[in-house]
């Protein structure tokens, strides 16, 4: 795979390739402190629940870093409670931040008083990324199995390589798929305001020579009804524990479509996407800035003044979705008892 690594970790410095310039410009950006990654996951240098948990664990390891004067006398958890409370700030709805966070407060409280936790949380924020690739090509090859035949696909947003540890989620289902000749084309809904899809996923598909169509988002009734694509594909940022799915805004809409066409419709997210405290009526739906839809850059296109509604996330309820694939296996119609038994028996699992 030639897409460029969204995380990089060299010389105790984090290095984030700008999602904000693709496909124009590669660039990394260099990180030094917690406040810095807080303010490229809010300003979406680096976007995709997964890639946002692994950052904020380098975040971690950063801020222990520039702390100079050690843990001091209160511990690590009072001197890293200032970063971890700007990151955990950063997007309240990818539950995978706070999943990071939790296994950096597990390392933490380990280590509260060592002078090596720096290098205790690097390792965690490594070890984290490592798996995140083996967990989304293990989601890929799950998700594949759905697809029996040679088809067409639907995908919104940007669930790949970009947006993890590499691979991607509902990319890697349909890079899985494609290996094995059951993808003979992808749509790739542009997904405004941000364009992920025409920026990010495209990109990325034309590079593993996946054949990609761009399409406005309003023309996903049309391209449905025309060429009857088998399955609409996506992400996640959280799923509750009744199945109900967020997702980036416009991902219910696409459910609602799919279903009048016939058209099956899976998420793909690993377990740390689930919050299984929750129902999606709980979820928090980050409001993003009016401006992202009020401006072209600098540049007005709406009225001076007017009203915006710019949610960043909408929540797709359960009956609408075919399945739910993560590293462990596949939720058929998805409900309640079927989610939770699916995360004990991922638990199980991994703890064998």
């Amino acid at each position: 795979m030639s897409t460029p690594e969204a995380i990089l970790w060299r010389d105790n410095r984090l290095h984030l390739l700008d999602q904000r310039i693709l496909p124009g410009e590669v660039t990394y950006l260099p990180y030094r402190d917690a406040a810095g990654v807080a303010a490229a996951i809010k300003d979406m240098v680096v976007r995709g629940a997964p890639a946002i948990g692994i950052s904020a664990a380098y975040g971690m390891a950063l801020a222990a870093l520039a702390a100079s004067e050690g843990p001091g006398e209160a511990g690590w958890q009072a001197t890293l409670a200032p970063a971890r409370h700007l990151l955990a700030e950063s997007r309240p709805t990818a539950v995978n931040l706070f999943w990071a966070l939790a296994r950096c407060d597990d390392t933490i409280a380990r280590h509260n008083t060592s002078t090596a936790l720096p290098r205790h949380l690097i390792e965690l924020a490594q070890r984290l990324h490592r798996e995140d690739l083996d967990i989304n090509r293990r989601i890929g090859d799950h998700g594949a199995t759905l697809l029996d035949h040679p088809q067409q696909v639907y995908t919104h947003c940007n669930a790949g390589a970009l947006a993890t540890g590499g691979y991607g989620t509902a990319l890697g289902v349909i890079r899985s798929a494609f290996r094995d000749g059951n993808i003979t084309g992808v749509f790739a809904g542009e997904t405004r305001p941000w364009l992920q899809g025409a920026r990010l996923t495209s990109w990325e598909l034309m590079q593993d020579n996946i054949p990609v169509t761009l399409a406005i988002e309003g023309a996903a009734a049309q391209l449905m009804r025309q060429h009857k694509p088998g399955w609409v594909i996506v992400g996640a940022d959280r799923i509750a524990a009744n199945g109900d799915v967020a997702n980036k805004i416009g991902t219910y809409n696409l459910a609602i479509i799919a279903r009048h066409h016939g058209v099956k419709f899976m998420v793909a997210a690993p377990i740390s996407t689930f919050d299984g405290e929750i129902d999606g009526d709980a979820i928090p739906i980050e409001q993003r800035p009016a401006t992202e839809i009020s401006h072209q850059g600098d540049r007005p296109i709406a009225p001076e003044g007017v009203n915006c509604s710019n949610p960043a996330f909408d929540v797709t309820p359960a009956e609408l979705v075919d399945a739910i694939v993560t590293e462990h296996g596949v939720i058929r119609s998805p409900t309640r008892d079927k989610v939770l038994a699916h995360l004990a028996a991922a638990r199980q699992e991994t703890d064998q």
